[in-house]
């Protein structure tokens, strides 16, 4: 009896959230790769962590108020190219971090 009008509901609010997701703006993603912090939508972040479960991949910083942003690709939003071009990116400030790390 209440199956119809909860799948009404449930087919509604996934227009709204559609419609909301599809009205944000696209974010610029930059990593420099020459030592300098990454910057997202031209503002420098800290604290960028990339995280890959199969195709799909996750990136997490600090903004310059303190507070965490993430990021979630999924393989229709971003092309196999561009994934191996982010993975190859953030695998080079990793290892920019790593270098002071080591013992003298």
């Amino acid at each position: 009896m209440a199956a119809w009008p909860l799948a009404v509901l449930a087919f509604l609010y996934g227009v709204h959230l559609a419609r909301h997701e599809g009205a944000r703006p696209a974010r610029a993603v930059w990593f420099p790769g020459d030592g300098r912090a990454p910057t997202v939508d031209g503002q420098p972040v800290d604290a960028v962590q990339v995280t890959w479960r199969g195709p799909l991949a996750f990136m997490r910083w600090r903004d310059r108020a303190g507070r965490w942003q993430r990021l979630a690709w999924w393989p229709d939003t971003l092309p196999a190219p561009m994934r191996r071009e982010l993975r190859l990116a953030a695998s080079s400030t990793d290892a920019v971090r790593r270098r002071a790390g080591v013992a003298p």
